[in-house]
């Protein structure tokens, strides 16, 4: 199988770029490095995946890594991820996240390309879900309270589009807060990380908020089983990735310090962040269903395997 993964030096990219290559596929990644890592794809490089240095905004750049790729299978990860930014520069982040899926899209039905699965958000789509009923369903009315959110639901209505205008296979996945090793301290569940290195610097965690905030944490382990649980499928529309419970910013202190055996690891609290839910979890049966996934990363297991790898 030839597939290709945009965003693949990134956390969640390069992870599953490792995956792909274990199962065999022969592998191309196409990164601007504006957030992902060189020495995430160190590995990858090495086993024999290429790299494709391009930015998903340059619309003839990622035509031509497609044409000399051809992949099969696309795993669109490449966004811009800081859910802040998305507040304060909005044209910038609908500009990479909505004007660089249309490119990517564009190039895959140029060049024959089989099946997109489109890395979207859950966290960040449904909005607060402290006056829902948690947790919530793909059915939950999209309403977003950063630029993030919006943008990553235009996308997914670009990738629908192709579907039905070019008959182009895909499916978004709708993530919760996901975290492990390589995680990147901007993204959605950047609090695990920033957490893993002080916890084990000898620093003290700040608390935006009064801590209370909750979301679904989702180990990364548990997601590239579920992309590619995607890619092996043709089912269309949007399933949600996560754990179906709700975990505190609080409760990510205690855990890790009882895990470094920190009892000094306490919080610092500062003002609450614009954009940013009080509460959500994502219900994850109709993954179970339509594509035989589960998690099965319980969130202290995946919180010492992440904090190891620090």
């Amino acid at each position: 199988m030839k597939t290709l993964v945009t965003g693949g030096a990134g956390f969640i990219g390069s992870n599953l770029v490792d995956a792909v290559l274990a199962r065999g596929d022969e592998v191309t990644v196409l990164d601007n490095f504006a957030t992902g890592r060189r020495v995430n794809l160190e590995g990858a490089l090495a086993a024999g995946a290429k790299l494709a240095e391009v930015d998903i905004c340059d619309g003839p750049a990622v035509d031509g890594v497609f044409a000399d790729a051809q992949p099969e299978l696309v795993f669109h990860l490449a966004a811009q991820i800081d859910v802040r930014r998305s507040v304060t520069e909005p044209a910038f982040d609908a500009a990479v996240n909505v004007g660089g899926t249309a490119n990517v899209l564009e190039a895959a039905r140029a060049h024959g390309v089989q099946r997109v699965i489109f890395v979207s958000t859950g966290g960040a789509l449904y909005g607060e879900g402290a006056d829902k009923q948690l947790p919530l369903p793909e059915s939950t009315p999209i309403a977003p309270l950063s630029g993030y959110g919006q943008s990553k639901y235009a996308a997914e209505g670009y990738l629908g589009l192709y579907e039905r205008l070019h008959g182009l296979s895909g499916m978004s996945l709708r993530l919760g807060n996901v975290y492990g090793p390589r995680q990147d301290p901007l993204g959605e569940a950047g609090v695990v990380a920033i957490f893993c290195g002080l916890v084990s610097r000898g620093g003290a965690p700040l608390v935006y908020g009064d801590g209370t905030q909750t979301r679904d944490y989702i180990y990364v382990g548990d997601v590239v089983q579920a992309a590619l649980a995607a890619g092996a499928t043709r089912l269309g529309g949007a399933v949600n990735i996560g754990t179906g419970r709700e975990a505190s910013v609080l409760d990510l202190v205690d855990i890790l310090a009882g895990l470094a055996g920190r009892d000094d690891f306490t919080p610092e609290f500062a003002p609450p962040r614009a954009g940013e839910v009080q509460r959500i979890s994502l219900d994850a049966s109709m993954a179970e269903r339509e594509l035989d996934w589960a998690p099965a990363t319980a969130l202290e297991q995946g919180l010492a395997q992440t904090l190891a790898a620090v």
